[in-house]
């Protein structure tokens, strides 16, 4: 998956246990109500649903940031996407979903799913310039603090992104 990364130095792979030190750090600076290692354990192992990806940086061989979905037959679920609070601002999260967006054309998947909480007003606007949707909202989805779901989803297609 080379070609999923545009920044220049970022590349993609597969999240491996030796990652997760720097994933678990990534996380917790990122959410008010982290994942715990053995959800990231569970998510390496589950290989035939699961798709965990880390970004990194191929001059100091640190981890950037990562994304984690799940395929489900033409469906994909965002469950999880991150950046580095010091490698923010620098598109490295909308160059990821492109270039998984990208994969996933290629194996004919339909659509993708994430939930978001309203008031992230960044991700939000991520995900609306890469052409999601609201479709609807979960209320109290959220905890630490308490807060509702946005569900949004983008329809892949040949013309998309």
């Amino acid at each position: 998956m080379a070609e999923a990364e545009k920044n220049s130095g970022i590349r993609l792979r597969r999240m491996i246990r030796d990652d997760l030190p720097e994933v678990l750090g990534i996380e917790r600076r990122a959410f008010s109500n982290p994942w715990p290692l053995s959800t990231f354990e569970g998510e390496i192992q589950n290989t035939g649903l699961s798709f965990p990806l880390v970004a990194v940086d191929e001059g100091t061989g640190g981890i950037v940031g990562y994304c984690i979905y799940w395929v489900i037959h033409d469906e994909v679920q965002v469950n999880n996407i991150a950046v580095h609070p010091d490698y923010r601002r620098r598109r490295i999260a909308e160059d990821m979903l492109r270039g998984i967006f990208a994969e996933l054309r290629k194996r004919n998947i339909r659509a993708v799913l994430l939930e978001v909480r309203a008031g992230n007003g960044p991700a939000r606007l991520l995900y609306e310039k890469l052409g999601f949707n609201a479709i609807g909202r979960r209320k109290d989805y959220y905890t630490h603090p308490t807060e509702d779901a946005v569900v949004m989803e983008l329809v892949l297609g040949p013309d998309r992104l």
